[in-house]
C-alpha cells in the first residue's frame, strides 16, 4: 500500500521536487487508466514519464542488504 503524499499536495510542487517511490506509484497508476484519461490526465502522466528519464530512469545503481535494485513504492 502507497504510504505518501496525495496528487492534491504533489500537483502543486513541481515534478522535479517529487520522490523516486512517488513517480513510480503515480506513473504506474496513470499506466493502468490510460485510456480513460482526459488530455490534461494524459499530460500530467507525460510528464512524470518525463521526469523520470531526466533521472535516468527508476532503477537503483546498486542493491544492498535492505533494498534491491528497483524502486519499490508500497
Amino acid at each position: 500500500m502507497y504510504v505518501g503524499r496525495d496528487m492534491t499536495e504533489l500537483s502543486m510542487m513541481p515534478k522535479t521536487d517529487w520522490k523516486d517511490d512517488e513517480l513510480a506509484f503515480y506513473h504506474h497508476s496513470f499506466q493502468q487508466i490510460m485510456p480513460y484519461l482526459n488530455s490534461e490526465g494524459q499530460t500530467i502522466h507525460r510528464e512524470i514519464i518525463e521526469e523520470i528519464e531526466s533521472r535516468g530512469g527508476l532503477k537503483r545503481q546498486e542493491a544492498d542488504y535492505t533494498h534491491g535494485t528497483r524502486i519499490s513504492y508500497d
